[in-house]
């Protein structure tokens, strides 16, 4: 039985994944789908045309993610993709945002990104796909976005990495680095802050986002930036002192 697996599977990019993967890839015999709000993901069942099997768990809790090792080891199956759409930022400076909310941020932008990952390595097979969720924001510190960064930073570092020692399976991770899209993100993100203007005038579409990603995934390029602004944002954040972009983000 082949299948795709996505975390994050209730809302924006995780949710886009699901529906243009069973959509465009015909072999899929199962999506399997993670999530805490099982209402979301049971909306997306009479809409697909495949069958999705819902995993209403809790990912950075490591009991309830044992019913994913569980399902993995009575079904064996043989997992296409793999999707860790999973994540959540606060804005808002170090210590002016709750210690549950910044160190949650970490336990499931990396701990349970890691976590899912390695469960589910034994079943991947050869000219499978891994694609994890970093952001635009892992080029460069982001004051008062700072844990959310740095968390992708650590995102886009372990997949880089991962996807030349998967090789050798021929396998294949993709980073995915997106910079703002319109979806539910930035309604939890705002919650302590504000998001900037010049953000906001940068949203991306995420349909856009998530077709060119599985584009360049199936091209086995190792990092997908949507769009001619983000791609120009990377080249400056290589050719310029991090402290001056800094500086150039506070002015704005």
């Amino acid at each position: 039985m082949k299948i795709a697996i996505v975390t994050g599977a209730s809302s924006g990019l995780g949710r886009e994944f699901i529906m243009q993967i069973a959509d465009r890839f015909g072999g899929i015999d199962e999506i399997w789908a993670i999530a805490r709000r099982k209402e979301r993901m049971e909306e997306l069942v009479p809409q697909l045309p495949v069958k999705l099997r819902q995993f209403a768990l809790d990912i950075t809790d490591g009991k309830q993610l044992m019913q994913l090792q569980t399902a993995l080891e009575e079904e064996r199956p043989d997992v296409k993709w793999l999707v860790n759409a999973a994540g959540y930022g606060r804005i808002g400076a170090v210590g002016s945002i709750s210690l549950a909310e910044e160190t949650g941020m970490v336990a499931l932008n990396c701990e349970a990104l890691c976590a899912v990952t390695h469960m589910v390595l034994p079943y991947l097979s050869g000219n499978s796909r891994i694609i994890q969720f970093s952001s635009a924001a892992a080029f460069v510190p982001q004051p008062d976005f700072a844990i959310y960064a740095a968390t992708k930073s650590f995102v886009l570092s372990y997949s880089r990495a991962l996807n030349e020692e998967l090789k050798p399976r021929g396998i294949y991770v993709t980073a995915v680095c997106p910079g703002p899209a319109r979806t539910e993100f930035f309604d939890i993100a705002e919650t302590t802050g504000e998001i900037p203007f010049y953000k906001r005038l940068m949203m991306a579409n995420p349909k856009k986002v998530v077709r060119l990603a599985i584009r360049d995934s199936m091209m086995g390029r190792p990092v997908s930036i949507y769009g001619g602004t983000m791609n120009l944002f990377r080249l400056i954040t290589k050719l310029l002192p991090h402290g001056m972009i800094l500086r150039i983000m506070r002015a704005l």
